[in-house]
């Protein structure tokens, strides 16, 4: 036994050896933060138990470390120490336990929970107020002299304080932080390499670093990356008592600041604040691994000193792991309501958030090729809340050269009608309406609690019904009698008479929800509720469709015979533009004062005749006359637009209403009755937390004749902010959008 757990420890040490160098100095990972810790934690347990079979070079006994000989270094005024880590309310016991024992009986211990940055540590040295130094966490004692760089970052003050009137700094100040990603800019930066034909970053934490240390500081100008600032690691100001003090003099001095800290006056306080955290993490602008549990007293965090690397007056609670890494085994292919293929990954399985998985999205095959995921690859997989687990992307320092490439296939799977690619868009399609799996994800989703919800009519019952030839499409469900339901195995007399009832009832379901139920690309309740706003009926929808249609065709007719020479790049643009009408043309010109003679300076690089521009502009004005109703919808796209007109002129799609209609389904919208009219006319954005459920507020400003929109624009009359307003608030102040309360909004209401 010893041998073995000898041996163990040896096995152990090298693993990790290895992962330190993947991670810190090739930047190229084999496992994931959290498979680390677990090694990690297996060792430093089996040392504990056995400290005669710890070696010399043990991992347990350094900080790892990301130093490069691309920069200068820079010593740290004191060590740059990492935090042991806590899984569980019994690790956090045991901690305060080991603690309480180190100080005087009487001690009663306070703490300060934050969020544990999933970023790059950097130590900043401000002198009288100026930043002189940067460096990154290195080793825990030297560090890389990233000072250009980290200027660049427009977070992190140049010089404290920021507002002179909170007195003088300290002549020194040395402060610890965390450079990272926002989600969002994350997100931007891999849609901005999409769009230039780069593979996508697959790791947040990695690219942050890689950013920070580019040898040319405008590339890291470049990156929108954000600097948080938590601790002060040395200053020849006065001594600061505590860590709730610490962040409150880093916040006047003008530092970006954390600001969900909370300060817990025991450890049971604690483990309460850290239950709601898990929940919350995903709503977070940032990526975090974890909660830092720090003693509020910072005389006291002196006292318990250091163990190791680490000190003992503070912890890391780390989250159960959302990422694993897994072998990529196979890949299935699905078909949506709409024709999408989403290809979805057959995965070696592997346990990851409290459950085992063994499949995940891969998004689109775009996304694949940006990414070189390969069959056979290692893969790093997701699993975050009530997300699909995803692919990330792949270990691409793991390949053997065994692994495959991944393409999308040119026949559908079900139906074998060729796939399309639209110009522009990352997805492939099935166009073939009746291919049987469309029709039966179309169905399914048709009579789904979010849609019609026809009680009884799930997945099993919908194929049984597909299969009997009883069902090809949404409407025949509304023709269902119960002599040939009876005839089927597994339909028993009150099965069918209570699904019989549902699907009665289900006819009377308002306008706007058999809106919702068609799967339109695009139109979900929100936007159905849009156009049954402004459409009273089935029949003006397609009259609308219909007339759009036919003056796009008229138009088309007119710019057909218009060319634009091969090498005029402005002149090329036009004619693609004239070619869009709907979405290129009618959103930017619905309002114009004169449209010829916005035309004419338009399509000057086209070199047109007056009567040429003066016969586009007639043809584009019957275009904008007949599409007004749709393109003045508050919410409502461009591309929505096309879709909603596509949905209603396609001739199955039609065929398919007429019977839905038929067999006495509602489509008639309701009258609304308001209980006042102080809003009418008006049109709203709510962003921020409310005294009250959205929904609510959505439905109190309705009823007294306003309309409330998602997006801001200047059509909007005013944004109401709550608390905590989102970025809404900014756009409505550039744009010159009133913003107001509650109290304001509920003046409006009573005029």
């Amino acid at each position: 036994m010893p041998r073995d757990i000898a041996a163990r420890i040896a096995e152990l040490s090298q693993q990790l050896h290895r992962h330190i160098y993947q991670y810190h100095v090739r930047g190229e990972p084999l496992i994931t933060d959290a498979e680390y810790d677990c090694l990690l934690q297996e060792l430093q347990t089996l040392e504990a138990e056995h400290p005669q079979y710890r070696r010399a070079d043990s991992p347990t006994q350094r900080v790892g470390s990301d130093l490069s000989d691309d920069f200068a270094k820079l010593r740290h005024p004191a060590p740059i120490l990492s935090l042991a880590n806590a899984f569980d309310e019994a690790d956090l016991l045991a901690w305060e336990e080991r603690n309480l024992r180190l100080l005087p009986a009487d001690t009663k211990l306070s703490y300060i929970l934050q969020p544990k940055l999933d970023g790059l540590s950097i130590v900043i040295t401000y002198e009288h107020g100026s930043l002189t130094r940067a460096a990154t966490r290195g080793n825990g004692e030297t560090g890389d002299d990233v000072t250009a760089n980290a200027k660049t970052i427009r977070s992190l003050p140049l010089r404290i304080p920021v507002d002179p009137s909170s007195g003088d700094p300290p002549n020194r100040l040395v402060v610890r932080g965390e450079i990272l990603f926002h989600k969002a800019d994350f997100l931007a930066l891999n849609e901005e390499q999409a769009a230039q034909g780069l593979p996508a970053y697959i790791n947040a934490r990695n690219t942050a670093s890689g950013s920070l240390k580019q040898k040319d500081s405008r590339e890291t100008a470049k990156r929108k990356l954000t600097a948080y600032i938590y601790a002060i690691v040395d200053s020849d100001g006065p001594a600061l008592p505590s860590e709730w003090e610490t962040l409150e003099t880093l916040r006047r001095l003008g530092f970006n600041v954390i600001s969900d800290a909370t300060r817990c006056n025991n450890l049971r306080e604690a483990r309460q604040a850290i239950a709601g955290w898990e929940a919350r993490r995903d709503r977070l602008p940032f990526e975090i691994d974890g909660l830092a549990l720090k003693v509020d007293d910072l005389a006291l965090a002196r006292e318990l000193g250091v163990v190791g690397k680490d000190p003992r007056g503070a912890i890391a609670y780390k989250f159960p792991a959302e990422e694993a890494t897994t072998t990529l085994l196979g890949l299935t292919i699905g078909v949506g309501r709409t024709g999408k293929l989403t290809p979805t990954a057959q995965l070696e399985p592997i346990f990851i958030g409290g459950v085992t998985v063994s499949s995940a999205s891969l998004h689109n095959y775009d996304q694949v090729n940006a990414l070189d995921i390969r069959l056979g690859d290692r893969v790093i997989v997701k699993r975050s809340g009530d997300v699909i687990p995803y692919v990330i992307g792949p270990v691409s320092a793991a390949r053997d050269g065994s692994e495959t490439p991944i393409v999308p296939p040119k026949q559908c799977p079900f139906c074998a009608c060729p796939l399309v690619q639209p110009k522009g868009a990352v997805d492939w399609f099935c166009g073939n309406a009746r291919c049987p799996e469309r029709v039966a994800r179309a169905l399914e989703f048709f009579v789904s609690r979010g849609a019609m919800d026809i009680e009884g009519m799930g997945p099993q019952t919908i194929n049984a019904l597909i299969e009997a030839n009883l069902i090809d499409d949404i409407a025949d469900i509304f023709t269902l009698t119960a002599e040939p339901l009876l005839a089927l195995d597994g339909f028993a007399q009150k099965k069918v008479e209570n699904l019989l009832r549902s699907i009665d009832m289900a006819k009377r379901r308002s306008f706007a929800q058999v809106l919702t139920s068609l799967g339109i690309d695009g139109v979900g309740s929100t936007v159905a509720a849009l156009l049954t706003d402004n459409f009273a009926s089935l029949q003006e929808l397609l009259d609308t469709a219909s007339a759009v249609r036919a003056a796009e065709a008229d138009f088309a007719q007119v710019v057909k015979p218009i060319a634009a020479d091969n090498d005029d790049a402005e002149a090329a643009r036009q004619v693609t533009r004239l070619q869009k009408p709907t979405t290129e043309l009618v959103p930017q010109l619905i309002d114009a004062a004169d449209l010829q003679q916005r035309l004419t300076r338009r399509l000057k690089p086209l070199r047109l005749s007056s009567e040429s521009i003066a016969g586009i502009s007639e043809a584009l004005g019957c275009l904008i006359a007949v599409s007004r109703p749709l393109h003045t919808i508050e919410g409502l796209g461009p591309v929505l637009v096309a879709n909603i007109v596509d949905f209603f002129s396609d001739a199955h799609n039609r065929s398919v209403l007429a019977k839905l209609l038929a067999a006495g389904v509602n489509m008639q919208a309701e009258a609304k009755a308001l209980a006042g009219d102080g809003l009418t006319g008006k049109t709203f954005v709510l962003t921020g937390t409310m005294s009250q459920p959205r929904g609510a507020l959505k439905s109190l400003i309705e009823a007294h004749g306003g309309k409330v929109t998602g997006s801001v624009s200047k059509r909007s009359d005013f944004v109401v902010a709550g608390d905590s307003p989102g970025r809404k608030v900014e756009k409505a102040a550039r744009l010159g959008v009133p913003i107001i309360d509650e109290d304001a909004l509920r003046r409006l209401m009573n005029g």
